[in-house]
């Protein structure tokens, strides 16, 4: 560590241009920072050492996480998969179903009205034949008489 002493000398002006003398020559700063801060540095390379450490490792865990949370995406994404085609088929059957419900009741509801439909055609149809055997007894006395 360096002494006060030698701190302060740092700041000592440089003498003015002209012949070179051993107290005017400037200092390299660069090497003066650098002898002093390496000690410091020095006691700092295990912490350095171990902050890299635990960056490779949490490299290495956020690598595993990501390789994890894709096979669990795509792992998710098959059960979607699977899950979409069963429901499509349920939504399939139950169509159908509703469909032939819906069939069904036309089919009854038609039925009723075809029944409906002969039971007045039945009721009607006496008095048709009635008017029709009528008619054609008086054309074919027209014809006999005429």
């Amino acid at each position: 560590m360096p002494r006060p002493r030698d701190i302060l000398r740092r700041f000592q002006a440089a003498a003015a241009p002209g012949a070179a003398t051993a107290s005017g020559v400037p200092a390299d700063r660069a090497v003066e920072i650098a002898a002093e801060l390496a000690p410091v540095l020095a006691r700092l390379q295990p912490e350095q050492q171990q902050a890299d450490a635990l960056r490779r490792q949490a490299h290495e865990q956020a690598e595993q996480l990501r390789t994890e949370s894709a096979e669990r995406a795509r792992a998710t994404a098959a059960a979607a998969q699977r899950d979409a085609a069963a429901a499509r088929a349920a939504a399939v059957q139950q169509g159908t179903r509703q469909a032939e419900q819906e069939a069904a009741t036309e089919l009854a509801a038609a039925q009723q009205q075809a029944a409906q439909i002969r039971a007045i055609a039945a009721q009607r149809m006496p008095e048709h034949v009635h008017r029709v055997l009528a008619g054609t007894r008086a054309a074919l006395r027209e014809q006999t008489t005429g």
